[in-house]
């Protein structure tokens, strides 16, 4: 029993997921995750180069 329904839940996300759109939407995420990443360490560098000329 415990087979089928996760089998039937992941025809399921199969059927309603096409493979653009979940592409789509993993480079999303991975997009905005390097962005404020990068951001982040951006301002860390800044920040200890500010910190370390007082």
């Amino acid at each position: 029993m415990k087979k089928f329904t996760l089998l039937s839940l992941s025809v399921f996300a199969l059927t309603l997921l096409t493979s653009c759109e979940a592409v789509e939407t993993i480079f999303k995420a991975g997009m905005w995750w390097g962005i404020i990443l990068v951001v982040g360490v951006i301002g860390l560098v800044l920040w200890l180069l500010s910190r370390g000329r007082k």
